[in-house]
């Protein structure tokens, strides 16, 4: 939930320097774009990035970071920076502004983000809470989908599910094809009771959405709601205040109407229990996916980092990230909320 409707390429160190002033990219760089001519012409377009000035885009990042962030431990490779990059439509600004905002919410929710490695949420992806399915849809973006049915909350808080998205989310996003292309949510909410949903009550709900929104660099296109029961009109009521318009206009509810659903998404990428013909949904090749980018993720989240970045220290995370603690009447606000529903 990234995109911005702005798509200006902004920068106040560059701003006021014509095309041949810009500061030229480093001689020697490891980055090689994998995108099709395709998806170089759809990223000029959407996201005004240019090819030929990818490479000073990334440095002008670079550099900012340096002067204006010298605190933040963060990766500057030419790939990483580029997510921020095409997250924000190569708003300079923005861009860094979402980088600060990532590394600040990985630092104000530690039950989150610690030690955050697939072999640590094995648990939840066997259960099936989540999967990406193999087939993309006819716009190239990839599908999460989501059964929150299978979460058992006597086995594992709800953490580990938002833990086992945000893994999800990193692993996509690594993807170039991925950051220009967006992802779409497949959200199935059959069997969800009122007891599960009270779960994910406000607080949570700000912490997740402004990860989502202002603290991630990934484009979710659409979210469609399948199944879902009469509760979950309390549960969006929980949701819908945090979105913004853009992002509350991309929910589809279908409800058990198929049909409407292979409107948006034909069948023929679809698994079976969905309507599609792409048979059944298979968890275990998305599982064995995340399992085998162990390595990555341990070098990622599992080494031990500075006890305070001055810059963060100074930043406000995103709406919802603040560290303060639920008073003890949210739960009885949700339910009360919840309840109305029936």
């Amino acid at each position: 939930m990234s995109e911005e409707s702005d798509s200006l390429r902004t920068s106040p160190s560059a701003a006021s320097l014509s095309e041949s002033e810009l500061p030229l990219p480093p001689a020697h760089t490891g980055y090689v774009c994998s995108l099709t001519e395709d998806l170089v012409a759809k990223a000029r377009e959407e996201l005004q990035e240019k090819p030929e000035w990818r490479l000073r885009d990334v440095q002008a990042l670079r550099d900012m970071v340096r002067k204006e962030c010298p605190n933040l431990s963060t990766s500057l490779e030419d790939a990483f920076l580029l997510r921020f990059l095409r997250a924000r439509k190569f708003d300079y600004d923005r861009a860094l502004q979402l980088l600060i905002n990532y590394h600040s919410c990985r630092r104000s929710w530690p039950e989150v983000f610690n030690n955050l490695r697939p072999s640590a949420l094995k648990e939840v992806l066997a259960s099936g809470f989540l999967t990406v399915l193999p087939h993309t849809d006819p716009s190239g973006r990839h599908i999460l989908c989501l059964r929150p049915d299978r979460w058992i909350p006597s086995n594992y808080p709800i953490t580990e599910n938002i833990r086992a998205i945000y893994l999800t989310l990193e692993k996509l996003i690594q993807s170039e094809e991925t950051q220009v292309n967006g992802i779409v949510i497949l959200a199935d909410y059959k069997g969800v009771s009122l007891s599960k949903a009270s779960h994910f009550g406000p607080f949570i709900a700000k912490k997740v959405i402004g990860i989502l929104q202002d603290g991630f660099p990934i484009r979710i296109k659409a979210v469609h709601v399948v199944n879902e029961p009469r509760i979950f009109k309390g549960i969006f009521a929980i949701i819908k205040p945090f979105l913004k318009e853009k992002i509350a206009n991309r929910f589809f509810l279908h409800g058990s109407d198929l049909n409407s659903l292979h409107s948006n998404l034909p069948r023929n990428i679809l698994p079976k229990e969905y309507g599609g013909t792409a048979g059944e949904l298979d968890i275990t090749a998305w599982n064995a996916a995340l399992l085998a980018s162990e390595e990555d993720f341990v070098r990622e989240f599992c080494q031990p980092g500075p006890p305070c970045d001055s810059i963060l220290g100074q930043a406000l995370p995103p709406e919802g990230l603040s560290p303060e603690v639920p008073c003890d009447d949210s739960m009885r606000a949700v339910k009360s909320q919840l309840y109305s529903c029936y």
